[in-house]
């Protein structure tokens, strides 16, 4: 019976933390201003190939390895 109380109350904490929790409001990407009067894009400027390219090149490199040491 403990066990089965204990599961209901775990459970209806995480069913119901959701409904009071809410996060902040992102600000405006122009500092405020209208649209069209900053410089920043929408996106914030953050560059898309980021990581990208080097995982790529790593998986190259390590395929490359492995049938490498696969011919020997």
């Amino acid at each position: 019976m403990k066990k089965a109380l204990k599961l209901l109350l775990v459970a209806g904490t995480f069913l119901f933390l959701p409904l009071v929790m809410t996060a902040q409001i992102p600000p405006h990407p122009n500092g405020g201003g209208g649209p069209g009067s900053g410089d920043i894009p929408v996106g914030g400027g953050a560059p898309i190939d980021g990581g990208l390219s080097v995982m790529l090149l790593l998986g190259a490199a390590y395929g490359s390895r492995k049938i490498f040491r696969m011919k020997k």
